[in-house]
């Protein structure tokens, strides 16, 4: 896969507010191409478009429902499990009618995953413990999960002709299910650790569906702290999507040689927690990518293998504030480009 020619902008997913007509015309207004748009998450709707519910959705041959504490297996759909259908089918559809009505749709879409080890982590067994504690179970979930990307990136691929699926698998608890610190559902013990091989496996059962469904570009997005970056890359997957602010100097290295090997960077450049503080300046914002891509010996040219995002979701943030976001990463997409230029 050849990088593009020019830094891009996106966002992780999660959008304040309940409106998919909003969400859609705004993020395909503010990340027109070169940008990549993406299909909104809008959890503010509550169950069932929660990230995980949502998710689960998906999966071939497994039914969830709601428990007081969370989402859980069942032996049938429920309503929770409808809901949670019905409302991503608004959304494709929703995105179908905004496209529609574009002059000149974008070239790309991306669409989010839950990936399989924070899906198993957060899904519960028949018995309330969570999936992450039987080994059959999580391979059970991500072949389930696999089995279901297919009719997904179908239904996504009609509401918008032409235009290149891209994948964020988002595993925001990896970090927790390798060290073995996730509480079982007593909270008083912790589950044993995931093997980085299993790991590696389970990412490689669902990129290798992704790409035979006809994803064009699968990126794995994971926290920084004790991101397992080599097993992301053996998986098979073409990039890393990471916040910036805490890299050590030796994931720093670790990325320097991703990005030479042609992979992907989602450079979570854009501090965004804090909805109510002010964002940083397009200056101070380029140097936080622009100074470490330096000291490690990377050319400006390679600067084309980069997207940048905000440092996590924006689910917290107004309408308004969210959308500043985004154009403050066009802007920022724009400084690093004139410096990948010379």
């Amino acid at each position: 896969m050849s990088a593009p020619a020019q830094v891009t902008a996106t966002a992780l997913g999660p959008w304040p507010g309940e409106d998919p007509v909003e969400a859609a015309r705004i993020i395909r207004g503010e990340l027109g191409s070169p940008h990549l748009p993406f299909l909104a998450e809008l959890p503010d709707r509550g169950v069932g478009s929660d990230a995980l519910g949502r998710t689960a959705s998906l999966l071939e041959g497994l039914a969830v429902d709601v428990q007081p504490f969370g989402w859980r297996f069942v032996d049938r759909p429920g309503k929770d499990l409808m809901r949670a259908r019905s409302a991503l089918s608004t959304d494709i559809n929703v995105l179908a009618d905004v496209v529609g009505a574009e002059e000149v749709p974008a070239a790309e879409l991306k669409i989010q995953l839950r990936g399989p080890l924070s899906l198993a982590a957060g899904l519960h067994l028949h018995n309330g413990e969570r999936a992450l504690i039987d080994h059959g179970a999580r391979r059970d979930l991500a072949a389930s999960l696999a089995a279901g990307v297919d009719a997904y990136l179908r239904r996504v691929a009609a509401a918008v002709p032409g235009a290149g699926l891209v994948v964020q698998l988002d595993e925001p608890d990896i970090a927790a299910v390798m060290a073995g610190t996730i509480p079982t559902s007593s909270g008083y013990r912790t589950l044993r650790a995931v093997p980085g091989s299993e790991v590696t496996e389970s990412w490689r059962v669902v990129v290798d569906a992704l790409r035979a469904a006809g994803a064009a570009e699968i990126v794995v997005s994971v926290p920084e702290v004790e991101a397992p970056f080599d097993r992301i890359l053996a998986a098979g997957a073409d990039g890393i999507a990471v916040p910036l602010r805490a890299l050590t100097s030796r994931q720093w290295e670790q990325l320097a040689g991703a990005v030479e090997a042609g992979k992907r960077l989602w450079a979570g450049a854009l501090p965004v927690e804090d909805p109510a503080a002010a964002l940083p300046r397009v200056p101070q914002a380029v140097e936080t990518l622009w100074r470490p891509w330096r000291q490690l010996g990377l050319p400006a040219g390679a600067l084309g293998s980069v997207r940048v995002t905000p440092s996590g979701g924006l689910a917290g943030h107004t309408p308004a504030s969210a959308t500043a976001v985004l154009a403050r990463l066009t802007q920022l997409a724009d400084g690093l480009n004139q410096l990948a230029l010379g």
